[in-house]
C-alpha cells in the first residue's frame, strides 16, 4: 500500500533536494501528490523539480510558493543548480500564488492520509498552518529535514544549535514546531552529517542502478554544479524522506524543541528537552547508514 507524500522543498541550492525528489519519484511505495518549493527564486525551483517529474515519466503538480522569509532578510535569494536547466525539458509557466492552497486544498481532500515532507525553510508550512489551523491535525504527519538537537538540555543555550533551513526563516520554524501534529519529526543534523559519498562515488553509483530511471540523469546534471565547490553529497534531505518508509533506519527519542527568537545571533536554534514521558517532537539521534543506502538503493533496483 502507497503512502501519499507532499514534498516541500528548496531545490536548486544543496543538491540532496533533487536527490530526495528523485528517490521519492522512483520508491515504489510512495504516491507523490505534489511538489511546493519555497526562499529565493522559487519559480526557477519549480522548474528545477518538474525536470525531474518529466525525465521520470510522471505527472505531478508543481507549484512554486513562498519567496521570502516571513520577517527576516533572505539567506538563500537564488537557486545555483538553474544554471543547468537548458539541457532539460521542463515546465515554464505555473500558477501563481496558488502554493498554499494547493497544500490545503489536497490534505483537506485527504484528511489522515497525507505525508508533508519538508526539506527546506519551513516558510510554506508556516502560512499554511496560519491560514488553516486546523491543518496539522489532519496530516498522517510531518517529516522535516531540521534543526540540530544534542541529546544533553546542558547544551540547549551554551552552544548554537544552528541548521540552515531552520535558520533560513526562524519565526516560521517556531510556528512549525509549535503545530500540534500527530507524528511531528526532526532528522536534523546530528544524524544527517554521517551519511555522506564523495563526488565520484556518486557518479559511479547513480550510474550503475540496474534499469536507472530516467530522472536520475537531470540530478547527475545538476549535481556536476553542487561538485565545483562541494567534494560530496550529504544526503540529509533523502534520509529523511527514508524515514517515511522504513522507520528502522533511523532511531528517535521523544521530546519538545523549543526555536530561539529572542537572541539575535542565534535566531532558529533548535532548543531541545528530551522527556521520558510521550514529548510533542520525535527526533532522530541514530542512523543505520548501511541500512539507509541499501534502501536508497533498493528504490531505483
Amino acid at each position: 500500500m502507497t503512502i501519499k507524500v507532499i514534498h516541500d522543498t528548496d531545490i536548486g541550492s544543496d543538491i540532496d533536494d533533487a536527490v530526495c525528489l528523485a528517490y521519492l519519484l522512483a520508491q515504489p511505495e510512495c504516491e507523490l501528490v505534489g511538489v511546493t518549493t519555497v526562499t529565493g527564486e522559487v519559480e526557477k525551483r519549480a522548474m528545477l523539480a518538474s525536470a525531474l517529474v518529466r525525465a521520470s515519466g510522471k505527472d505531478v503538480p508543481v507549484y512554486p510558493g513562498a519567496a521570502a522569509p516571513l520577517l527576516v532578510p533572505q539567506k538563500q535569494p537564488f537557486a545555483p543548480q538553474a544554471e543547468a536547466l537548458a539541457g532539460w525539458d521542463h515546465q515554464e509557466q505555473f500558477p501563481a500564488g496558488e502554493a498554499i492552497e494547493f497544500l490545503r486544498y489536497s490534505i483537506r481532500q485527504h484528511p489522515g492520509e497525507i505525508v508533508l515532507l519538508t526539506t527546506g525553510p519551513l516558510t510554506n508550512a508556516a502560512l499554511l498552518f496560519k491560514v488553516d489551523p486546523e491543518i496539522p491535525s489532519l496530516l498522517r504527519s510531518l517529516v522535516m529535514m531540521c534543526g540540530v538537537m544534542k541529546d544533553d538540555t546542558l547544551s540547549r543555550r551554551g552552544s548554537l544549535n544552528l541548521e540552515w533551513n531552520a535558520i533560513c526563516d526562524p519565526h516560521a520554524t517556531a510556528i512549525v514546531y509549535r503545530a500540534d501534529v500527530q507524528v511531528h519529526r526532526s532528522v536534523g543534523l546530528q544524524v544527517t552529517q554521517r551519511v555522506k559519498m564523495p563526488a565520484d562515488q556518486v557518479r559511479e553509483k547513480f550510474r550503475s542502478f540496474r534499469n536507472p530511471p530516467h530522472q536520475l540523469l537531470p540530478v547527475l546534471d545538476f549535481a556536476e554544479i553542487w561538485f565545483r565547490d562541494n567534494p560530496e553529497i550529504t544526503f540529509h534531505d533523502p534520509l529523511a524522506g527514508a524515514t517515511i518508509f522504513d522507520e528502522r533506519i533511523c532511531r528517535f527519542s521523544r521530546g519538545q524543541i523549543e526555536v530561539e527568537l529572542g537572541q539575535e545571533d542565534a535566531l532558529g536554534a533548535t532548543l531541545w528537552t528530551p522527556s521520558e514521558s510521550a514529548g510533542p517532537h520525535q527526533v532522530a539521534f541514530d542512523v543505520d547508514t548501511v541500512r539507509f543506502f541499501e534502501h536508497f538503493a533498493s528504490a531505483f533496483a
